[in-house]
């Protein structure tokens, strides 16, 4: 078996697709349906089923993945071993989120542009569930998550730090300047937030579903605070987002305090042995979050 075949194998069973598989290997789509055959035809054994526009992996094509998998990840582990250059170099796929994209890692990403040129950055939005799945699957190196549990099946994660939140509106809300604030005391409010599956508007929403207030959706970070700061609700969001506006004065903070904490994570998937140049960015994103997050 070569590890090219293998490899081609992987990327179209971590995407069900040969074209996009083909897209994201650099590869004609006819390539990638001759590799996926020769490497059938040296097993034995199918492994994809093709349902008109559709695949996925046959009983065969299942048993075989996680072999496949080991051994790219050997491949690259040797790869390692008898490189010459003392320049980290190579690609790093990170799954992530807006509020970490926009506030938390900027200086990473400007750290490894600047020291860094030959390690390539692709930075992948998407929301907890997604980016496990992705981790597992291998389609991401390396992800983000925001999220009040730490353990994972089937990845390794690494709590960088907790992600304090603030429940924030217009200076001239109702709310402003009351202190001590109940979920039952939101029941009235409207609320602002982003999309259905950002950790911290859901554990929102389940913590006041008895009130059941009425959600505005935003979708973004930046459109919410606008949305709260011309007086249109309240909005729960990271600390880190509002700390601008909050020492500006267009947003203040109310006396309510979440129930629940986030803690921001990285994670790979387990038993994944990580290249060099994906542990720096590891270890640089440790010393980053951390200098953002200084004991108090």
């Amino acid at each position: 078996m070569e590890l090219r075949l293998l490899a081609t194998f992987e990327k179209v069973a971590d995407v069900l697709s040969f074209t996009r598989a083909a897209a994201e290997l650099g590869y004609a789509q006819s390539s990638v349906t001759g590799q996926i055959r020769s490497l059938e035809s040296s097993l034995g054994v199918e492994l994809f089923e093709r349902l008109g526009s559709r695949i996925r992996l046959t009983e065969a094509g299942e048993r075989l993945l996680p072999y496949a998998r080991r051994m790219a990840d050997l491949a690259e582990e040797a790869r390692a071993a008898v490189a010459v250059t003392e320049e980290p170099s190579g690609p790093i796929a990170v799954g992530t989120m807006e509020s970490l994209t926009s506030y938390r890692l900027p200086p990473l990403l400007e750290y490894f542009h600047h020291r860094y040129p030959e390690v390539r950055l692709t930075l992948r939005p998407t929301l907890g569930d997604e980016t496990r799945q992705a981790l597992r699957q291998g389609t991401y190196d390396v992800g983000f998550l925001m999220e009040p549990d730490t353990e994972h099946e089937g990845l390794e994660s690494e709590v960088l730090a907790p992600e304090p939140l603030v429940l924030v509106a217009a200076p001239g809300h109702p709310l402003a300047g009351r202190p001590l604030l109940t979920a039952a005391d939101l029941a009235d409010a409207r609320l602002v937030g982003t999309e259905p599956g950002c950790p911290y508007r859901d554990l929102f929403e389940r913590e006041l579903r008895d009130w059941a207030p009425p959600f505005m959706e935003f979708g973004t970070i930046e459109a919410t605070k606008r949305g709260v700061a011309t007086g249109l609700g309240i909005a729960l969001l990271p600390r880190v987002t509002v700390a601008g506006e909050l020492a500006s004065g267009a947003l203040v903070p109310l006396a309510w305090e979440a129930p629940f904490t986030l803690f921001t994570q990285l994670a790979w998937r387990r038993g994944k042995r990580l290249p060099a140049h994906v542990r720096l960015f590891v270890e640089q994103a440790r010393r980053l979050v951390a200098e953002q997050n200084p004991p108090a």
